[in-house]
């Protein structure tokens, strides 16, 4: 008999933040959702046939989520979660930027003026001075 796919994991929960607009009132807030972070365990559990030992071969450690709707801070409406993620791959998941970091990236961006371009690089029929529509 085939075991049940939790026998492959340790299972822990965790709540991560994530930043969700809201389609009534369309405000932007930052909300708890709730996720299991599964751990594939260092050996196949016992009593696992050889399918089970390959499947557990192919298996990676993933969190998935359960909340699928939170309710809005300002209107108070419960609305679905915008996404198509119930499940994420750890691995795929540490090579994503952090937020705060994007932000800060963004600031420092925005911050510095913007730089004319250099026209002795341009070729020359983008430097001549235009002689107006007859020619």
């Amino acid at each position: 008999m085939a075991l049940d796919e939790r026998a492959f994991f340790t299972e822990k929960p965790e709540q991560r933040p994530g930043r969700f607009t809201c389609p009534r009132c369309r405000r932007t807030n930052d909300y708890q959702v709730r996720w299991v972070r599964r751990t594939k365990k260092a050996s196949v559990p016992g009593g696992a046939g050889d399918a089970d030992r390959a499947r557990f071969a192919k298996l990676r450690d993933h969190l998935l989520r359960l909340d699928d709707e939170v309710v809005c801070k300002t209107c108070g409406k419960k609305f679905e979660i915008p996404s198509h993620h119930s499940l994420l791959f750890v691995d795929q998941l540490e090579g994503l930027p952090k937020d705060e970091e994007l932000d800060a990236e963004i600031a420092a961006a925005e911050s510095q003026p913007a730089q004319a371009p250099d026209r002795s690089k341009l070729p020359a029929r983008f430097t001549r001075p235009s002689r107006g529509w007859k020619g």
